[in-house]
């Protein structure tokens, strides 16, 4: 998938809309978004998807249970992207949607980023400093920032392998550094909200939205954002 910056936003909205309510997304909801995201399924496959699993669900004769998440619509996205595959064979289109980005948007995002970082409360352990680590990375941000306010020519693609290198180092550095107790909370957690869903979900998909629930949940408990332009 190429330069779709706006991913995550139109999924959540358009799933809104299909509820008719602002229904927040919860952190299952992300994390399910960032798989797709990574698998590189088309924003097209992911719509329909959602359109499909509300129009099943409006034709079932008792509608006792609401769709509550998009882990409901799961079975549908991939279904969609298969099926958007398979028509793209020899047709010599990608399947990618793309969209530019205004330079200006992406130095804002980049400096509130780098803000936060900085005042970020973080702990600290003898193994690992997230604190060094998010200040490195906020002065990497503000460099970046400041190129780009310059007029330094940066491919998006390039930026965002930039950002995602950053992000996996400050991961790596919160996990080492956590109290023992709470990975294991945030595990029980992301084990709970799939329960649900385990049989409906091929298990690559479930290890790796298991992956990104405890990853964005560590990140919540810090009050540290996402650095990937998808969540522009």
């Amino acid at each position: 998938m190429e330069n779709y910056f706006n991913y995550f936003t139109e999924i959540e909205e358009h799933f809104q809309r299909q509820r008719s309510s602002t229904l927040l997304l919860s952190t299952l909801d992300w994390a399910l978004i960032e798989t797709w995201k990574d698998a590189g399924i088309p924003l097209e496959a992911v719509l329909r998807g959602i359109d499909s699993t509300f129009e099943h669900y409006a034709k079932r004769p008792a509608r006792t249970r609401k769709i509550n998440g998009l882990a409901f619509c799961s079975q549908e996205v991939l279904s969609a992207a298969e099926d958007m595959k398979e028509a793209a064979v020899g047709t010599g289109k990608p399947v990618t949607a793309v969209k530019g980005m205004d330079t200006g948007e992406i130095a804002a995002f980049l400096l509130k980023n780098a803000e936060r970082l900085e005042s970020a409360k973080l702990p600290e352990s003898l193994t690992a400093s997230p604190r060094t680590v998010a200040a490195d990375t906020a002065r990497v941000l503000r460099e970046l920032a400041q190129n780009l306010a310059a007029g330094t020519t940066l491919s998006l693609e390039d930026l965002e392998r930039r950002l995602t290198v950053l992000e996996e180092k400050l991961f790596a550095v919160l996990h080492a550094a956590a109290p023992d107790d709470l990975p294991l909370q945030i595990r029980a957690a992301a084990d709970r909200e799939l329960a649900p869903y385990r049989r409906k979900m091929p298990a690559a998909q479930i290890e790796q939205l298991h992956k990104q629930f405890v990853n964005k949940r560590l990140l919540e408990e810090h009050d540290i954002p996402r650095l990937s332009l998808f969540y522009m």
